[in-house]
């Protein structure tokens, strides 16, 4: 059974090389600091609160640990952990969480990759062609989290 885990996890690894390779040559680098995560949350807050979504909000820094949160009133609390989950897959994997989500579609094997969430609403944090952390959404349709992570991730290099 472990062996067929594996295999399956491998493969669906090596299907998503190309749905997210121009994400995956990106590197890591420095740069997020708590002023500016907290900058980030508030764009994604605002634009959750512009719409009157109630969401959780995570950063996370380039090695996947939590660097900046908001939840908003009347957010589930199935949300907390979710955004954070976001966060983490799209530092870890070099990619939005959206291509988990797409490619689930058609190919179950991505379901089984460990560390993956296939919902749209994480999105890697870029400066200077570098990857300095994540944002994670999570609260509303998988459109909405996207929506919001994405004034978060637009911003960042403006912030």
């Amino acid at each position: 059974m472990k062996r067929h885990t594996a295999v399956l996890a491998l493969s669906a690894v090596s299907l998503l090389i190309p749905a997210g390779a121009a994400h995956a040559q990106q590197g890591y680098g420095s740069g997020l600091n708590l002023e500016l995560a907290r900058k980030c949350i508030a764009a994604a807050e605002a634009e959750a609160k512009k719409n009157s979504w109630a969401m959780a909000i995570s950063i996370v820094d380039d090695g996947g640990h939590l660097m900046a949160f908001a939840r908003m009133d009347d957010t589930q609390i199935a949300s907390v952990r979710i955004s954070i989950m976001k966060a983490r897959a799209a530092n870890n994997f070099k990619r939005p969480t959206k291509v988990f989500q797409d490619r689930a579609a058609t190919d179950v094997a991505v379901l089984g990759l460990p560390g993956a969430i296939t919902s749209e609403g994480g999105l890697p944090l870029v400066v200077d062609g570098k990857i300095i952390g994540a944002v994670g959404s999570s609260g509303g349709t998988s459109a909405q989290d996207g929506q919001v992570s994405k004034a978060c991730a637009e911003n960042i290099g403006k912030l």
